[in-house]
């Protein structure tokens, strides 16, 4: 069967081919992408046409013609339909889609720089090989905005850890210039799974900001978590304290030895200080934590008690970590996931020194997300698969 099926594939493309037409490049690869789609759908199916077994997931329902644009110009292919058990798209069409989300990115980024929206189109143009007119970047922005809305209020499920952080950005309001906040949030899952949950851009990371940002979360359907990981931001614990009471908070432990160093009184302490807080935090258990705490605190009480008093006040709640099972700690030990991923963002949101509005920077930022997140949910297991914390 397969045999026959390459046969008839190879005799359609040389007769295409023999044809020396103009379109006889796109009318080839017309061919392979229905032929492409086919074998996908007899994978799926598990079953060939007419054939009685088993094993059979579903049932064939015909074709549904798609347009799609190339280098080549628009090829018309045919899609096969399924009904019945499963859900079936083909893989390359897809990538078509990953594509055209891309673009509807590199849209975003123009309007934020103030291009016209002409000028947009000979730029995705020349970029895409095919005529886009203004009023399909137009299209393409407000379904950008859709999609954008929709990922925002999407239903959430059940996480065994949120790791929270923010970074700032320069955005016109009320004809004023400010430094706003743009709330992030990353959820894993017992399956080991990392996503991005949500994303909000506000005034400032005040209690008032993350309390109606960690809410929104809550109300899609955010439950089950066993710790949440973040920097010592005032807002954001109080915020904590109030949403999620009675949950374990893991202070980043990157940010609390930076911390620590506005406490050490002279400069040429802090390298021993770092180092005397990294044992504590690098203990192979935490009653070794506790115990080489208590050491450092001593030693320092009385060259400088300023910073015994601190150490022994802050360094705990980044211990927090220890309730974890070992294999998932040093993934959980700062927030250093979240700020690659700012990192990321600011590569993006460079192309505008001020964002004329705040709108504009949630577009931006939120369209670069949607495409990070369906990446990692496609990626292997972020941490090993637990059920629960000891």
């Amino acid at each position: 069967m397969t045999h026959q099926i390459e046969s008839s594939i190879i005799e359609e493309l040389l007769k295409v081919l023999s044809l020396r037409e103009p379109d006889g490049l796109r009318n080839t690869i017309q061919v392979l992408l229905n032929a492409a789609m086919k074998a996908e759908q007899e994978q799926v199916l598990k079953a060939d046409h007419y054939e009685r077994s088993d094993e059979r997931e579903a049932y064939r329902n015909g074709y549904k013609d798609k347009t799609v644009s190339t280098r080549l110009g628009k090829i018309t292919v045919q899609v096969p339909q399924v009904r019945g058990g499963v859900s079936f798209y083909p893989s390359s069409l897809e990538k078509g889609i990953r594509s055209e989300r891309a673009l509807k990115l590199a849209i975003a980024e123009m309007y934020v720089k103030g291009v016209a929206t002409r000028k947009v189109s000979a730029i995705v143009e020349e970029l895409c090989g095919t005529e886009v007119s203004s009023t399909q970047v137009s299209d393409a922005a407000k379904e950008l905005d859709e999609e954008i809305n929709a990922w925002r209020n999407r239903p959430l499920g059940r996480y065994q850890y949120l790791m929270l952080d923010a970074r700032y950005e320069h955005v016109r309001q009320a004809n004023a210039v400010v430094s706003s906040a743009v709330l992030l949030a990353v959820g894993m899952t017992y399956e080991g799974q990392r996503e991005l949950l949500g994303v909000s851009v506000s005034l400032s990371e005040a209690e008032v900001h993350w309390r109606q940002f960690l809410q929104s979360l809550m109300e899609r359907g955010m439950h089950g978590l066993a710790m949440v990981i973040s920097d010592a931001h005032t807002g954001l614990r109080k915020a904590l304290e109030t949403c999620f009471p009675g949950i374990p908070w893991q202070r980043c432990q990157f940010h609390l030895q930076q911390n620590a160093m506005s406490h050490v009184p002279k400069v040429s302490m802090r390298s021993e200080v770092a180092g005397d807080i990294r044992s504590v935090l690098n203990a192979p258990d935490r009653q070794e934590a506790d115990r080489l705490l208590k050491f450092r605190i001593e030693k320092y009480r009385s060259s400088a008690p300023e910073l015994a008093t601190w150490l022994e006040e802050n360094v705990p709640q980044s211990l927090t970590v220890f309730q974890a099972p070992a294999a998932h700690r040093r993934m959980l030990r700062t927030t250093n996931m979240v700020e690659r991923l700012n990192r990321e963002i600011k590569k993006r949101t460079k192309i505008a020194s001020i964002f004329p509005n705040p709108e504009s920077a949630l577009r931006l930022v939120a369209a670069m997300l949607m495409e990070t997140s369906e990446q990692w949910l496609n990626d292997k297991r972020y941490l090993p698969a637990e059920q629960a914390l000891p």
